[in-house]
């Protein structure tokens, strides 16, 4: 008959060995993208410029920049504002402003507004005096594949923030962002619930290289 020491050993050694294969299962599972939703997340979001009218509920708004203020930034500086926009009088008013210096943009049937059509927009400011541009593009990834999680859409955009940058009948739209004196507008999201499920673009493999 086993002494209660052996079976307490021989108890300790089975929930061991348990504990390493569920460890290893998990090494496993981490490497496989198909079960890890993070890689998941990143292999499927697309730019997307077709979006349905619903609108974006406040909550996820709000989740999706926490994500991006969560970034990581050099020595912690966190040079970056963050505005939100769902405003409809503020989108179609800017649009209306883009249209008659960009009429041909507007002959286009599919045309709604000129955040690619989505009912709201995130904007990214840093500071004037430059060093924060890596650091906002980094948040601008966690707010995009943030909303890639919640079933949403985005598109970084860079034609909005050359027309309220350069084109002085866009400054009050500009000014109405209320970015601090010492902060410039930097970058746009459109953000929406998606009306298209595009093809992933081709990446090239090729770009690389393990370095023994």
């Amino acid at each position: 008959m086993k002494t209660p020491k052996l079976l307490l050993l021989a108890g300790l050694i089975g929930l061991s060995a348990c504990q390493l294969k569920g460890s290893d299962e998990q090494k496993i599972e981490t490497a496989d993208e198909s079960k890890n939703q993070v890689v998941e997340t990143i292999m499927a979001r697309r730019s997307i410029r077709k979006y349905t009218d619903r609108q974006v509920e406040r909550d996820k708004l709000e989740l999706i920049a926490k994500c991006g203020i969560n970034a990581p930034s050099g020595m912690n500086k966190q040079p970056w504002e963050i505005r939100i926009v769902e405003s409809k009088d503020y989108i179609d008013g800017v649009t209306e402003l883009f249209k008659e210096a960009n009429p041909k943009m507007a002959e286009d049937p599919n045309f709604k507004n000129m955040f690619r059509n989505a009912p709201a927009v995130i904007f990214i400011g840093s500071p004037v005096q430059g060093g924060g541009e890596f650091d906002c593009g980094l948040a601008a990834e966690n707010m995009m594949l943030a909303a890639q999680s919640l079933g949403l859409g985005t598109c970084c955009l860079g034609g909005p923030i050359r027309f309220l940058t350069t084109e002085k009948s866009a400054k009050p739209y500009l000014d109405k962002l209320e970015f601090s004196p010492d902060y410039k507008l930097l970058i746009a999201i459109g953000v929406g619930y998606p009306d298209e499920s595009p093809e992933a673009k081709p990446r090239d493999n090729g770009k690389i290289k393990f370095i023994y």
